[in-house]
């Protein structure tokens, strides 16, 4: 029998789960990105409607999605305990419900959810995990629903190219191969999602960034 895949924290390693934030922020033009999500997440969002954050880390983007929308459910889902901690203890998360589980079997009934999103979660992910994150978010969505991710494409060009190598090499390449190659819009199309756009892209100093949005 082959072993677990072993779980990875949102900063790979949990000595660096305190500096998370800060290395984000420096590194992934975190404003960018995550405005472009929030903007999207609330377009997509009905009246009193729900969003579930899979992985959401230390918290930063469901905590502001849920002051933006006081309306919505906003639901912080990571399998990392400690990074839960952390989450909790920031301004504003008592307006966010947090829970503890994985991308791959969420704790949720089928069409229960209007808005799934994730962040720099799938790169994390071996290919079959990455298909069975994208097969749950499609479960727990209502008809209609959107499922946004941001997280690492193609190369714009060579100097991202190297910078993704890099990245690659701490990651692994057997779990960002299909981020090089494009490979997450075919994934969400055999998930059983009809429309999958690429609603923007961005340089960091670790790759390309890529926004999808899938329906």
């Amino acid at each position: 029998m082959s072993a677990e895949p072993r779980y990875i924290p949102a900063a790979r390693w949990r000595v660096f789960s305190r500096v998370y934030d800060p290395v984000l922020a420096m590194t992934m033009r975190e404003g960018r990105f995550r405005g472009a999500m929030q903007e999207r997440a609330e377009a997509s969002l009905p009246r009193g409607g729900s969003v579930l954050d899979v992985g959401c880390g230390t918290g930063t983007f469901a905590i502001s999605l849920a002051a933006s929308r006081p309306d919505a459910e906003v639901v912080g889902i990571d399998g990392d305990a400690e990074i839960l901690a952390i989450a909790k203890a920031k301004d504003g998360a008592t307006a966010v419900d947090w829970r503890q589980g994985l991308a791959g079997t969420l704790p949720f009934g089928a069409g229960s959810i209007d808005v799934v999103t994730t962040s720099l979660v799938l790169h994390h992910l071996l290919p079959e995990q990455k298909r069975e994150a994208m097969a749950e978010a499609k479960r727990v969505l209502k008809p209609g629903g959107r499922f946004l991710i941001a997280d690492w494409g193609p190369p714009h060009d060579p100097l991202t190219s190297g910078a993704f190598w890099v990245s690659q090499a701490i990651d692994g390449f057997d779990r960002t191969a299909d981020h090089r190659a494009g490979r997450l819009p075919d994934f969400l199309h055999q998930a059983g999602f009809a429309e999958v756009e690429r609603f923007d892209r961005l340089r960091t100093v670790a790759g390309s960034l890529d926004l999808l949005a899938a329906a």
